[in-house]
């Protein structure tokens, strides 16, 4: 049984599954300091980071065009899945979905289905790696569409920033927060709701103690934690992001554990520093 999964670039295809054919990244486009990026999987992290810090204004970022969903629907497949970031966030999700309706009309009985994975980055690929977890035990479609569903339901999407520039710049915060923040090193702890949206579950002063608050969150919020993975992606920061898993372990138990940069997209909002936690 062939099947595919279309991931947009909100989300990453680490480099030990770029050469399955079963995995296809669906690229957003970037425009940071007056220069257009195609986020295809392929750009220098650190090169964006540097872009990003010379932007004046705030880099932006264009979904997929249904078309470029529907190119990679058209493959043969019998099982069709894309997984997108947040629909509150994008509108990536919209688009799979238009191109979903496109596919239908010409394919009528194709199983075929659009996650919103209301997260981004490691998130997407957590429920990408179910998918695929799922297809190689054999289920059926509608079946492994209930599962996936179900964990994109169960886990949470927490995030520290060390860098607050691209929230300065998009008016997500005031000149004064701002101010305050960098005076102060305050560091906001946020995670993602379970609409999609963004909301603060608390904040700290200086990285190191923002670090510690969220992981003790982590550790007491998460049911069940044996039967989940720990998902974490950083931006230009691995020995930060290697802290955080090794401080997570010590307090939980976890099945697996999934570390990656992350990619143009996430590098645009998660900042030079950034960690993002989905479990």
């Amino acid at each position: 049984m062939k099947y595919i999964v279309a991931l947009d670039s909100g989300g990453e295809i680490p480099d030990f599954l770029k050469d399955r054919e079963e995995f296809v990244l669906i690229p957003m486009t970037l425009m940071i300091n007056g220069k257009e990026y195609v986020d295809d999987g392929s750009l220098d992290q650190q090169v964006l980071v540097r872009e990003i810090a010379a932007d004046p204004e705030c880099p932006k970022t264009a979904c997929p065009s249904p078309g470029a969903y529907l190119k990679a629907f058209n493959n043969g497949a019998d099982h069709i899945y894309a997984v997108t970031i947040s629909g509150e966030l994008s509108g990536s999700y919209q688009s799979a979905t238009i191109a979903m309706n496109m596919y239908l009309e010409d394919h009528p009985d194709a199983k075929i289905h659009v996650f919103n994975s209301v997260s981004a980055s490691v998130g997407e690929e957590l429920a990408m790696m179910k998918i695929a977890e799922l297809e190689e035990e054999g289920l059926p479609f509608e079946e492994i569409v209930e599962k996936t569903q179900k964990l994109i339901e169960d886990q949470t999407t927490y995030f520290v920033l060390d860098n607050l520039e691209t929230l300065r710049k998009n008016g997500r915060l005031s000149g004064m927060k701002a101010l305050a923040a960098a005076v102060l090193k305050i560091k906001p702890i946020c995670y993602g709701t379970p609409t999609g949206t963004i909301d603060q579950l608390d904040q700290a002063r200086g990285i190191n103690k923002a670090i510690v608050k969220m992981v003790n969150l982590i550790a007491e919020r998460t049911l069940n934690p044996e039967t989940r993975t720990l998902g974490i992606s950083y931006c230009n920061c691995r020995e930060r992001a290697e802290i955080v898993r090794d401080e997570i372990l010590k307090r939980i138990k976890v099945r697996d554990v999934l570390l990656l940069a992350t990619g143009g997209v996430s590098t645009v909002y998660a900042n030079d520093g950034g960690i993002i936690v989905v479990i």
